[in-house]
């Protein structure tokens, strides 16, 4: 009799959904070329358990009364701005997914809180894509020593496993996820189902036995972490490494964390034996700024429970084309072309026919609305070729009829603004009785975006 054709299935490697036959585009995420061709998961044969079969449970259920809350879940991790990250420190039995850009940092980050954690906790650090001897060389670079730091060269899921009941670790450190394989699965390292596979089973063991996984994963060309979209919602969060090869200075930001906020950042300096914590990421963000140039205002943004302030620049100049270009990096772009046209047409500066650039200093991506009224200022500026002054910041909303609005935490801003050394601060109007200004620091209230630009830009 002839075998029967082994069965195959189509994932999305986005979002890993699962579709009966090739397709060019998901259905479910809309991503063209992703849907690749994985061997179908083989489905027990073993029917529903007979009525009178008595099942031992593993786990009982327990009264959320009965549950012990009072023992102190969370650790440090030695790195202050990791731990903030977290949401105040890494927590026991929790799996955390570490991606970002080959070359960023991520191994380098993973390897150096070994030398606080090993101090008290039994850590194995199984890695995949280097040799025992080449992570000895860079521990040594790096300065990391410990008594309790373990390390296993294996890509071989079950070795994997094996290795933590044998050491019983604290800790667990997988460099990468993509690097692991179930060899009961016919597909290659890397693919959809083998990254589930692995993660289920790193979950399992984390959830059981009070292990706390730090998973390394790539990214794809997207950004987001290469494999299935699943893998993120397993895992308790999801952290990404981000900022460019060729500058020093790293950002640390949460997607998902289920035990703190995700607005939380971390900032990092690149050196020569590995990261250091910037411990005032608004000095290193104004950090060689031109004096009294056109074209650029600095605002504050809350990042989580942090003001951090932000230098935005603009450059505006004549078009030598029909149809002018407009460009934004690190500010939204439809947020970029609202704000220019709200400028010509609540502003009285025509920039219509003038290629407009705009560019956050320091590869901070701004997402809420209090710079908006900054970046207005910068882009007027530009325009007259008026330098605006070091001394001033602006935060504020900006509305289609051009009114400023309120932001929240704005005393927290004109704090920070003036321990900076700023002097004058635009705000708006309505909420002048409600503040309390820093001394030495000089409120100019404004209702609209003209009143700004004449108070400012002179």
């Amino acid at each position: 009799m002839k075998a029967m054709k082994d069965k195959t299935a189509y994932f999305c490697t986005d979002c890993g959904n699962e579709t009966p036959k090739w397709q060019g585009k998901c259905p479910a995420c809309g991503s063209w070329n992703t849907i690749v061709e994985q061997p179908a998961e083989t489905k027990s044969k073993a029917g529903a358990p007979n009525s009178n079969t008595k099942i031992q449970a593993r786990n009982k259920p327990k009264l959320l009364s009965e549950l012990d809350g009072s023992k102190e879940i969370r650790f440090s991790t030695g790195l202050g701005e990791l731990d903030r990250v977290l949401g105040g420190g890494a927590v026991t039995g929790s799996l955390v997914l570490v991606g970002g850009a080959p070359g960023i940092g991520k191994s380098t980050l993973l390897l150096q809180i070994c030398s606080h954690l090993g101090k008290t906790q039994k850590i194995l650090y199984v890695t995949g894509e280097e040799s025992e001897r080449q992570l000895k060389m860079r521990a040594e670079r790096l300065h990391v020593k410990s008594g309790n730091f373990y390390v296993h060269a294996e890509t071989d899921l079950g070795e994997v496993i094996a290795a933590a009941d044998t050491l019983q670790p604290d800790i667990m450190i997988i460099d990468s996820i993509q690097t692991l394989y179930n060899p009961e699965m016919n597909s290659s390292p890397g693919s959809v189902g083998q990254v589930k596979e692995c993660t289920m089973a790193l979950l399992q063991l984390s959830k059981s036995r009070g292990v706390t996984v730090f998973l390394v994963g790539h990214v794809n060309k997207e950004g987001a972490i290469a494999g299935p979209k699943v893998l993120e919602h397993m895992v308790d969060c999801v952290l990404y490494f981000e900022g460019e090869q060729a500058a020093s200075y790293r950002i640390l930001r949460a997607a998902k964390n289920r035990f703190g906020s995700t607005n939380e950042i971390g900032v990092f300096e690149m050196v020569d034996f590995g990261l250091r914590e910037v411990l005032n990421p608004s000095e290193m963000l104004l950090s060689g700024r031109p004096a009294n140039s056109p074209g650029t205002c600095v605002t504050c943004v809350m990042e989580g429970t942090r003001p951090i302030l932000a230098e935005i620049q603009a450059l505006v100049t004549p078009s030598g084309f029909n149809v002018a270009r407009r460009n934004a990096n690190g500010v939204d772009y439809n947020r970029a072309t609202l704000l220019l046209a709200v400028l010509e047409k609540r502003g009285g500066i025509s920039v219509g026919s003038s290629d407009a650039y705009i560019n956050v200093i320091g590869g901070l991506e701004l997402d809420e609305p209090a710079a908006d009224l900054a970046t207005v200022l910068a882009i007027a500026s530009s325009h007259r070729d008026k330098p605006i002054g070091n001394d001033v910041a602006a935060v504020g909303e900006v509305g289609l009829t051009g009114e400023v609005r309120s932001v929240t935490a704005l005393n927290q801003r004109l704090t920070e603004i003036s321990r900076l050394g700023f002097k004058r601060c635009v705000v708006p109007a309505h909420v002048r009785d409600d503040i309390k200004a820093p001394e030495g620091l000089e409120i100019i209230s404004v209702r609209n975006i003209r009143e700004a630009i004449a108070a400012v830009v002179k």
